[in-house]
């Protein structure tokens, strides 16, 4: 089969949608498939900044092309890239033809080749992801009707969870029916416990990790105010915050502010993809206390480094983690409670093991890039062989959007 995948970022962006890529498009080259990727990325000096910018890197076995967002970093005018895109694909596709394309993200990318694919005559497969599924289609009506367009429209549409189904259905009005459910994965070879007899077990003082984008909507700022209470309370610790994003600054801000020393809070800074399992490694506890998540990457590489997990009763999160089974859940935004938590796992050693356990077993059980894979590719089968659907009105009303002025957060 030949296949073009269509990203909104790949690396050396880090993202949850640069992971997924680099793992599927492994499975896909490894299944015998003919593939090409179309990544876009930032070129400017704030997005690399915000995210980590430049064209995509070479990937074994793929065609890869990189297009710059320059529309979006210049202005917040997607549809400039769309235009882009869609001529991309179709030069590709004329050089040689695809079955099939399938894009990370509703919109800008899943609109594109969602046009694409109708004037090319060939199926288009939309993953829902975190942002577009949270955000996309709240924030202006060009955008809302571009997201129903492609929810009614694609031939198939991923994502990650149930609870995430009824997020979009509810907010969007697309029939729960249309979504097919495939969850996240992880490359359960390249995360793996530090000492495989020594999973939940931690040395004094208790190391816990954030890791991910730097970002408020991710909790970030509350890890911190957590740790603040913690503190107080004489609880000893010592914290990581890995990554970047929209708030890095004001985290250290607030980590300046709270008078935290870089021995008891550090901050890593860009964490490169080859780098990131020793940093989980040379840590006890994942936190990730997330206002709403697609399905969390980052959440399946600590399960598969054998770290304890503690996250919050979001969408995303509450499709891979069970309360006291094999993660601890707080409320998003309960400061005191995240801290309670936090104490918990510090201190009860059973309980942190019990939890790191099962979700170091569920997730080799149930999570690898292996299973999900075969997944995918079988939703691929399953619309070349389906009658095609019909074409798509592209036409849009264009109205101010909160995301033109803040691309990044989109």
């Amino acid at each position: 089969m030949r296949i073009c995948f269509v990203s909104r970022r790949y690396f050396p962006a880090i993202s949850g949608m640069s992971v997924y890529a680099v793992n599927l498009l492994r499975e896909l080259v490894r299944a015998g498939h003919d593939v090409t990727m179309i990544s876009q990325y930032r070129g400017d000096t704030f997005g690399t900044r915000v995210y980590g910018g430049g064209p995509p890197p070479a990937v074994p076995g793929v065609s890869v092309i990189g297009l710059e967002q320059i529309g979006e970093q210049t202005n917040g005018d997607f549809e400039r890239d769309i235009d882009t895109m869609i001529a991309t694909i179709k030069a590709a596709h004329e050089r040689k033809p695809f079955d099939l394309l399938h894009a990370q993200y509703g919109y800008p990318t899943g609109w594109a080749t969602l046009l694409a694919a109708r004037d090319l005559g060939i199926p288009a497969v939309v993953s829902i992801q975190g942002g577009d599924g949270h955000w996309v289609g709240s924030c202006c009506d060009t955008h809302r009707l571009a997201m129903q367009r492609v929810l009614d429209g694609a031939d198939a549409l991923l994502i990650g969870g149930e609870s995430f189904v009824e997020e979009v259905s509810d907010r969007l009005g697309t029939a729960r029916e249309r979504f097919t459910i495939v969850p996240g994965a992880v490359d359960t070879e390249r995360f793996r416990p530090a000492d495989e007899a020594k999973v939940g077990v931690a040395p004094l003082p208790v190391r816990l990790l954030y890791h991910g984008r730097v970002d408020r909507r991710k909790g970030a700022l509350d890890f911190l105010d957590a740790l603040d209470v913690l503190r107080t309370r004489g609880v000893a610790f010592r914290a990581t915050v890995s990554g970047i994003g929209p708030d890095l600054d004001a985290c250290k801000a607030r980590a300046a502010d709270l008078a935290f020393d870089a021995h008891t809070v550090g901050f890593t800074g860009y964490a490169a993809y080859e780098a990131v399992p020793d940093i989980y490694r040379e840590h006890d506890i994942f936190v990730s206390p997330t206002y709403g998540e697609g399905f969390s990457n980052t959440i399946l590489e600590a399960m598969a480094s054998g770290l304890a997990n503690m996250s919050c009763f979001a969408v995303g999160v509450n499709d891979c983690l069970r309360n006291g089974e094999n993660g601890l859940l707080v409320e998003p935004g309960d400061i005191a409670g995240q801290a309670d938590g936090l104490q918990r796992l510090i201190e009860d050693a059973a309980f942190r093991r019990r939890i790191a356990v099962a979700g170091l077993t569920e997730c080799r059980r149930d999570y690898s890039w292996e299973t999900v894979g075969r997944m995918i590719m079988t939703v691929y089968a399953r619309v070349l062989r389906a009658p095609a659907r019909g074409r798509v009105d592209a036409r849009l009303p264009m109205t101010d959007c909160r995301f033109r002025a803040e691309p990044h957060l989109l």
